[in-house]
């Protein structure tokens, strides 16, 4: 995973916005829309206005410049050397360290927060359970483990996928899997929100969006768990 990924550090944004160019939408808006359902679940599910985070499989970055006043120390971690590189270029006072795709080069409990963004399609299924279970095992007591994912029954989504160069082996896990996988962990209180499923960047289309956030419909959905 690693080389498929070093392959496409300098043009990763690019390869995503040629996949979604048919909604019209530029890549920043989805990623405020990642940022924004982060922003809610913090003040939702965690007491502490600014959690460290953990950003597992962080790629080059693109979200961290969003997470500015929202979080406190702020990690990434990822399999590709060359995609980190690019990360420390753009993203300075961000701690960005390379793992091997299977143990987080943290201690038990270093976390408030811990994300997976778009991470887990590209994990066999047979690893999905370990996964899971170190994203738990960083999270301190009471912290949180969020999971956004594509959403395999969202037509547009598929669409998107198939046409990403990267996402070529892409297995996509349907929220019920991964809200079994993060309660057999020993995760509790899990919870999920669908969302992008209005491509527009108005405040009346992201209010009903949130109103129907429990539609299984929303292009993604982020699946969280309390430690």
């Amino acid at each position: 995973m690693a080389e498929l990924f070093d392959g496409y550090h300098d043009n990763y944004r690019d390869v995503v916005q040629s996949s979604i160019d048919f909604s019209g939408l530029p890549h920043d808006f989805f990623m405020r829309a990642k940022a924004d359902l982060l922003r809610e679940l913090i003040a939702q599910r965690l007491g502490t206005e600014r959690p460290d985070m953990l950003d597992v499989g962080c790629g080059v970055g693109s979200l961290h410049p969003l997470l500015h006043g929202m979080v406190g120390r702020l990690s990434g971690i990822d399999v590709s050397p060359a995609s980190l590189s690019q990360a420390r270029d753009h993203n300075h006072g961000v701690d960005y360290r390379e793992f091997d795709g299977r143990n987080f080069p943290f201690a038990d409990a270093s976390f408030d927060l811990v994300t997976a963004i778009c991470v887990m399609h590209h994990i066999v299924p047979a690893e999905w359970a370990r996964f899971i279970a170190e994203m738990r095992r960083v999270t301190r007591p009471g912290g949180l483990v969020c999971v956004i994912e594509h959403n395999p029954y969202n037509p547009l989504t598929r669409l998107a996928v198939a046409r990403c160069e990267f996402d070529r082996d892409a297995v996509l896990l349907g929220v019920g899997t991964t809200r079994k996988l993060m309660a057999a962990s020993g995760l509790h209180e899990v919870g999920a929100r669908h969302f992008l499923l209005l491509p527009w960047d108005t405040k009346p289309a992201r209010r009903l969006e949130a109103a129907l956030s429990g539609v299984w419909l929303g292009g993604q959905y982020a699946a969280f768990g309390t430690a």
